[in-house]
């Protein structure tokens, strides 16, 4: 598949001497769903807007579908749509006229066919006269997502964009998402929402103190890095693991009525049987066994952990 934004060695130093990007590479592939996750601070929205023009590089070169940002612009500009995490709108003007306007910023010819379907896609239909400051929080992200699409760009930018609404907007902005993907739009997203990436993106990304630590398939990285859980109900409660379970690492849990030993369901060997025969040599006695595979943000929290690690050694 190609890339339909490409970035190579892209840096941000600031007057401060703060690195808020190092030495970024990334290919965003067309038509994909692209996560990029990282705790506060990490650079997630610094490259954005390096992306969109409003932040220059200290270094490197990026390509919007061939397009050079920097000295092609405006044509590069136009390919992009961006919901930014702050209201940038003019609170007095109304819900049609600012996606209007926003088409018209970008040479686009009026199409009031396509403006009338988008604020009906995005449940604005019965608010387009109203002014904006008069709309509810909810409904002013809606606004942004309309303004972001009223040029009908290729790339699609998501800046934390269902913080602080509600769960039936967020399940509804997701559905438009997901049929602007279907219709060739490439989306690109940051989310404190893990579990909204882990449900729909095909790549993720993880960024932390402007370096980008890696990109992998979705599957791929919860294959590789996810782990499983064994939670034993146990008949007695216990107040110690005995020293013979050492081996195994496990962890009690539920004031010492649950035995939990994490393993990787991808090794040879999980561990597994020899640990439930010690336990039968111990006289440990269980009610039931369940195990869960890990999420998205237990890998997410685990890659950011071990680097931060590595990098204080």
């Amino acid at each position: 598949m190609d890339s339909i934004l490409s970035l190579r060695q892209v840096s941000k130093t600031y007057a401060s001497g703060h690195k808020a990007l190092d030495h970024v590479d990334l290919d965003i592939r067309r038509g994909e769903i692209f996560a990029l996750l990282g705790p506060n601070g990490a650079g997630k929205t610094t490259l954005i807007n390096i992306i969109c023009g409003i932040v220059r590089p200290s270094t490197g070169t990026i390509l919007v579908d061939g397009h050079d940002a920097i000295r092609e612009a405006r044509p590069a500009r136009s390919k992009i749509g961006l919901v930014p995490q702050e209201l940038a709108v003019d609170m007095f003007e109304t819900v049609n006229a600012t996606t209007r306007f926003s088409r018209g910023l970008f040479g686009k010819a009026p199409d009031r066919a396509y403006t009338d379907q988008l604020l009906k896609d995005l449940s604005l239909w019965d608010k387009r006269d109203a002014k904006i400051m008069e709309l509810s929080g909810g409904m002013k992200r809606r606004v942004l997502i309309a303004k972001a699409l009223s040029h009908e760009p290729d790339i699609l930018f998501l800046d934390e964009p269902t913080a602080g609404v509600d769960v039936s907007l967020r399940r509804d902005m997701w559905k438009l998402v997901l049929g602007l993907r279907d219709r060739g739009t490439t989306i690109i997203l940051t989310t404190h929402y893990i579990e909204e990436a882990e449900e729909m993106a095909d790549r993720v990304g993880v960024i932390n103190r402007g370096k980008l630590l890696l990109v992998e398939e979705k599957a791929d990285l919860m294959k590789k890095l996810g782990k499983r859980e064994l939670d034993l109900s146990l008949v007695e409660p216990m107040r110690a693991i005995p020293p013979e379970l050492a081996e195994w690492h496990l962890s009690l849990e539920d004031e010492g009525h649950r035995l939990r030993y994490t393993f990787d369901a991808q090794a040879e060997r999980t561990g597994i049987p020899s640990l439930l025969r010690k336990l039968a040599e111990l006289d440990i006695g269980f009610k039931d066994l369940d195990t869960s595979k890990s999420s998205l943000e237990d890998i997410f929290v685990d890659i950011v952990a071990h680097r931060e690690e590595g990098a204080a050694a």
